[in-house]
């Protein structure tokens, strides 16, 4: 007889857009992409405004019976049915919820940008050791088949680039289009990112504005296909190969009748395994390069003059804060 699949069981903080996505996969089944050894269990949702608003989502999504609502994010993480937060509210919320979580020995999923400052990020991996706990910042990207094809070894150790950027920003003080350059002094290396609200990557869905990622060296490059947030391809091409191109197709399990499908599923079984494991970090993406991650971006922010306010910027946790409780 197969060994029974380790089944973790979720909680689900905010309802919105990213949090329906991630649900809507968490919900398939895991032979669809070829998982046998993990499970996910939705348990419990919570709306930081009323159990109705969860419950709301709870049909949008067609969760299974049985799925308890909840209208504040304490009583989220008070549920000893949940082993694993998934933090689905904005970025600028990130560290005041994560912490919540964390505060009540609950291990967490928090989505992208993981936090608004380098300061708060090494805050929550403190707690998040202290505590023994499990963090992961969702970079699902990063857990794609694609990416695990083309990416350095996880375990090697990452260098922390030099950063030069520009940004033009909206009326309001919004960043709009940003443009950064990352110098690795150590591996004499650069990088170049860019990206911008009013220019899409793909026009038409079929790669007309070329490939959304380049790696490029003396060898040759590497050319991922279609938007970079969900790549579905990617292109070889070698320097001797006389023009000859190898391409590589990663396609994501979807049912777009039942719209999930999204690649976030994969993020998830990472989790899942790792506490099978008992580990508290993925090697994949581990607490220090998130923590990098966020001071690039930080120096990025700085640089390009974009300035938040002190209610999303401390480091200091407070569980009556108005990002963990919804009011204002």
């Amino acid at each position: 007889m197969a060994p029974q699949p380790h089944t973790v069981r979720w909680g689900i903080m905010a309802t919105g857009w990213i949090a329906e996505m991630f649900v809507k996969d968490l919900l398939t089944n895991p032979a669809a992409r070829h998982v046998q050894d993990v499970a996910h269990k939705l348990v419990a949702v919570a709306s930081s405004t009323s159990k109705d608003s969860a419950a709301s989502f709870l049909t949008k999504v067609k969760a299974p019976e049985g799925v308890t609502t909840y209208g504040s994010y304490a009583e989220l993480v008070a549920d000893p049915d949940v082993d694993i937060v998934y933090v689905a509210t904005p970025h600028s919320h990130h560290f005041q919820n994560t912490m919540l979580a964390l505060e009540a020995g609950k291990n967490v999923l928090c989505e992208k940008a993981f936090t608004v400052t380098a300061a708060q990020a090494k805050k929550l991996v403190e707690t998040a050791r202290s505590k023994k706990l499990f963090l992961m910042e969702a970079v699902w990207t990063r857990y794609f088949p694609l990416a695990y094809c083309t990416i350095a070894s996880p375990n090697k150790k990452k260098e922390a680039p030099k950063t030069v950027a520009a940004i033009n920003k909206y009326a309001t003080g919004a960043d709009e289009m940003t443009n950064i350059i990352l110098q690795f002094p150590k591996h004499k290396s650069m990088g170049i990112a860019m990206t911008c609200l009013r220019i899409p990557t793909d026009t038409d869905g079929h790669n007309s504005s070329g490939p959304a990622i380049k790696i490029q060296g003396p060898l040759g490059e590497i050319q991922v296909m279609g938007p970079a947030f969900k790549p579905l391809q990617y292109r070889v091409i070698k320097k001797d190969s006389a023009g000859k191109v190898e391409i590589v197709d990663c396609p994501i399990p979807q049912d777009r009748e039942r719209d999930w499908g999204h690649g976030m599923f994969w993020e998830a079984d990472e989790c899942a395994r790792c506490l099978r494991d008992g580990k508290k970090e993925s090697s994949t993406l581990p607490w220090e390069e998130s923590i990098v991650i966020m001071e690039i971006m930080e120096e990025a922010l700085k640089q390009g003059g974009v300035d938040y306010p002190e209610l999303i910027t401390t480091d200091v946790y407070d569980a009556k804060s108005p990002l963990n409780t919804g009011k204002r």
